[in-house]
Protein backbone atom coordinates (compact mmCIF):
# COMPACT_ATOMS: atom_id res chain seq x y z
CA UNK A 1 0.00 0.00 0.00
CA UNK A 2 1.62 3.34 -1.13
CA UNK A 3 1.27 5.65 2.10
CA UNK A 4 -0.57 8.70 1.07
CA UNK A 5 1.29 12.26 2.62
CA UNK A 6 -1.39 14.45 3.57
CA UNK A 7 1.06 17.81 4.74
CA UNK A 8 4.10 19.43 2.90
CA UNK A 9 6.83 21.94 3.86
CA UNK A 10 9.62 22.52 1.88
CA UNK A 11 12.75 24.64 3.95
CA UNK A 12 15.89 25.39 1.98
CA UNK A 13 15.84 22.43 -0.06
CA UNK A 14 14.51 20.10 2.72
CA UNK A 15 11.14 18.67 2.61
CA UNK A 16 9.06 17.75 5.04
CA UNK A 17 5.85 15.31 4.35
CA UNK A 18 4.10 13.98 6.66
CA UNK A 19 0.92 11.30 6.89
CA UNK A 20 -0.96 10.87 9.87
CA UNK A 21 -3.24 8.20 11.06
CA UNK A 22 -5.67 7.62 14.09
CA UNK A 23 -5.13 4.07 15.75
CA UNK A 24 -8.17 3.24 17.76
CA UNK A 25 -6.64 -0.51 19.06
CA UNK A 26 -3.95 1.45 20.51
CA UNK A 27 -6.75 4.49 22.01
CA UNK A 28 -8.33 3.88 25.58
CA UNK A 29 -10.60 5.92 24.83
CA UNK A 30 -12.91 5.09 27.81
CA UNK A 31 -9.72 6.29 29.87
CA UNK A 32 -9.50 9.67 27.49
CA UNK A 33 -6.95 8.17 25.74
CA UNK A 34 -6.56 8.74 21.87
CA UNK A 35 -3.26 7.92 19.62
CA UNK A 36 -1.98 8.99 16.49
CA UNK A 37 0.78 7.19 14.39
CA UNK A 38 2.64 9.69 12.17
CA UNK A 39 5.27 8.86 9.21
CA UNK A 40 7.94 11.35 8.28
CA UNK A 41 9.39 11.10 4.53
CA UNK A 42 12.67 14.01 4.97
CA UNK A 43 14.36 14.79 1.29
CA UNK A 44 17.39 16.17 0.74
CA UNK A 45 17.30 18.22 -2.21
CA UNK A 46 20.30 20.08 -1.43
CA UNK A 47 23.91 19.48 -2.78
CA UNK A 48 25.09 18.33 0.03
CA UNK A 49 24.77 15.34 2.43
CA UNK A 50 22.72 16.82 5.68
CA UNK A 51 22.92 14.89 9.30
CA UNK A 52 19.25 15.87 11.04
CA UNK A 53 20.60 16.66 14.33
CA UNK A 54 17.77 17.88 16.39
CA UNK A 55 13.73 17.82 16.61
CA UNK A 56 11.52 20.21 18.01
CA UNK A 57 7.55 19.59 18.35
CA UNK A 58 4.86 21.48 19.38
CA UNK A 59 1.90 19.38 20.37
CA UNK A 60 -1.58 20.87 21.40
CA UNK A 61 -4.33 19.23 22.79
CA UNK A 62 -7.92 19.89 22.01
CA UNK A 63 -8.03 21.84 25.42
CA UNK A 64 -5.19 24.45 23.87
CA UNK A 65 -2.50 22.38 26.67
CA UNK A 66 0.81 22.56 24.78
CA UNK A 67 3.41 19.78 25.21
CA UNK A 68 6.64 20.99 23.80
CA UNK A 69 9.06 17.87 22.96
CA UNK A 70 12.85 18.47 21.90
CA UNK A 71 15.90 16.36 21.55
CA UNK A 72 18.45 14.95 19.68
CA UNK A 73 17.80 13.39 16.45
CA UNK A 74 14.65 10.83 15.55
CA UNK A 75 13.65 7.48 16.94
CA UNK A 76 17.02 7.53 18.31
CA UNK A 77 19.04 8.34 15.56
CA UNK A 78 21.12 11.23 13.62
CA UNK A 79 20.41 9.97 10.16
CA UNK A 80 22.60 11.30 7.04
CA UNK A 81 20.77 11.97 4.31
CA UNK A 82 22.82 11.95 0.89
CA UNK A 83 21.47 14.38 -2.27
CA UNK A 84 18.53 13.56 -3.95
CA UNK A 85 17.66 10.86 -1.46
CA UNK A 86 15.17 10.30 2.05
CA UNK A 87 14.54 9.12 5.39
CA UNK A 88 11.59 7.72 6.46
CA UNK A 89 10.38 7.10 10.09
CA UNK A 90 7.00 5.93 12.06
CA UNK A 91 6.40 7.35 15.40
CA UNK A 92 3.25 7.99 17.32
CA UNK A 93 1.82 10.71 19.99
CA UNK A 94 -0.70 10.36 22.42
CA UNK A 95 -3.57 13.05 23.71
CA UNK A 96 -5.90 13.35 26.43
CA UNK A 97 -8.81 14.62 23.81
CA UNK A 98 -9.84 13.42 20.56
CA UNK A 99 -8.35 16.28 18.46
CA UNK A 100 -5.07 18.46 18.86
CA UNK A 101 -2.19 19.29 16.22
CA UNK A 102 1.45 19.07 15.90
CA UNK A 103 4.19 21.30 14.10
CA UNK A 104 7.56 22.13 14.73
CA UNK A 105 11.26 21.81 12.90
CA UNK A 106 14.10 19.72 12.33
CA UNK A 107 17.42 20.93 12.49
CA UNK A 108 20.21 19.82 9.97
CA UNK A 109 24.16 20.52 9.40
CA UNK A 110 26.21 19.39 6.55
CA UNK A 111 27.91 16.99 6.79
CA UNK A 112 31.06 18.37 5.44
CA UNK A 113 31.39 21.27 8.26
CA UNK A 114 30.52 23.94 5.95
CA UNK A 115 27.24 26.57 5.43
CA UNK A 116 24.55 27.49 7.84
CA UNK A 117 22.43 25.09 10.09
CA UNK A 118 19.76 24.20 8.72
CA UNK A 119 15.83 24.91 10.59
CA UNK A 120 13.84 22.55 7.89
CA UNK A 121 10.00 23.40 8.95
CA UNK A 122 7.60 20.41 9.49
CA UNK A 123 3.91 20.92 8.34
CA UNK A 124 1.43 21.94 10.69
CA UNK A 125 -1.11 18.82 10.78
CA UNK A 126 -4.10 18.25 12.55
CA UNK A 127 -4.61 15.34 14.62
CA UNK A 128 -8.52 14.30 14.67
CA UNK A 129 -9.82 11.27 15.62
CA UNK A 130 -13.48 10.17 13.96
CA UNK A 131 -16.59 10.74 15.53
CA UNK A 132 -17.34 7.74 18.06
CA UNK A 133 -20.88 7.02 18.88
CA UNK A 134 -21.93 8.16 22.39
Amino acid sequence: MKELFQHTALTDGVTVRVAVNFLPEQSRIEAGKWFWVYHIRIENETPHALQLMTRRWRITDGNGEVNVVEGDGVVGEQPVIEPGHSYDYVSGCPLPTPQGSMEGYYTFHRVDGQGDEIRAATPFFPLAAPATAG
